[in-house]
C-alpha cells in the first residue's frame, strides 16, 4: 500500500487532536505504520488546530507539505479553505458545515466568509459535506461532531476491519461511550 496522508484541521475545542489520536490508534491496530504531528497554535483561544497523519507499510515522517494530502478532513468551513492548498489533485475534502466566529469577526472589524461551501466545491471535485454539528446536535451534545467526522473519514477511507467503537471508548470516560459511537456510526453513514 501506498503512504497516505492526512490533514485534520479545525478550531481550538473541536476535539480536532482527540480526534487524531483516535484515528491513529486505529489505524496502528490495523497494521499500519503511523507517524503523526500536531499543530496547536492558539488551541485553547479558539484559534487553528492542525494534525497531519500520514499511514502506509512504511512511513518515515509525519510532515504533509502543499499538494501532498489525499483527505483534509475540516471541522470548520473557513479551516477548509486555509488548509485546502495541502490536498493533491484527486484527493477528498471532508467538510463540517459549520460556522465559529474569529475574534476579529465577532468585534464586526471583519466578516465572515460568505459562500465558503460553494467556493470549496469548485475547488474540489471530491468535497464531502458533513453536518456533523447538527446530527451531534440531534444526538445531545454538539461536542460529539468530531466523531461524525470521524466517522465519515474512516468511511471514505474504508477502513471497516477494525471495531472504531473500542478504539474510541479508550478515549473517553464510559459516560460518553454510547453519544460518540453513535455520532461515529451516524458520520459512517454520511459517505
Amino acid at each position: 500500500m501506498m503512504t497516505k496522508s492526512l490533514l485534520l484541521a479545525g478550531v481550538g475545542g473541536q476535539g480536532t487532536i482527540l480526534t487524531s489520536k483516535i484515528l491513529a490508534d486505529g489505524l496502528i491496530r490495523l497494521g499500519y505504520d503511523v507517524k503523526m504531528s500536531e499543530i496547536h497554535g492558539m488551541a485553547q483561544r479558539g484559534g487553528s488546530v492542525n494534525t497531519q497523519i500520514r499511514f502506509g507499510e512504511r512511513v518515515y515522517s509525519p510532515i504533509i507539505t502543499s499538494g501532498e494530502a489525499d483527505v483534509l478532513v475540516a471541522f470548520e468551513k473557513v479551516e477548509a479553505i486555509r488548509y485546502l492548498h495541502y490536498l493533491k489533485p484527486g484527493s477528498t475534502l471532508i467538510v463540517n458545515d459549520y460556522e465559529i466566529y474569529s475574534l476579529p469577526v465577532l468585534t464586526g472589524k471583519e466578516n465572515y466568509p460568505e459562500k465558503v461551501i460553494g467556493k470549496l466545491k469548485q475547488s474540489v471535485k471530491n468535497t464531502v459535506i458533513v453536518k456533523a454539528a447538527d446530527i451531534a446536535q440531534k444526538l445531545g451534545n454538539i461536542k460529539a461532531q468530531n466523531m461524525v467526522l470521524l466517522g465519515a473519514t474512516v468511511k471514505s477511507l474504508e477502513l471497516f476491519d477494525l471495531d472504531w467503537g473500542n478504539v474510541i471508548k479508550n478515549y473517553l470516560p464510559e459516560r460518553f461511550h454510547n453519544l460518540n459511537i453513535n455520532a461515529f456510526n451516524e458520520g459512517v453513514k454520511m459517505i
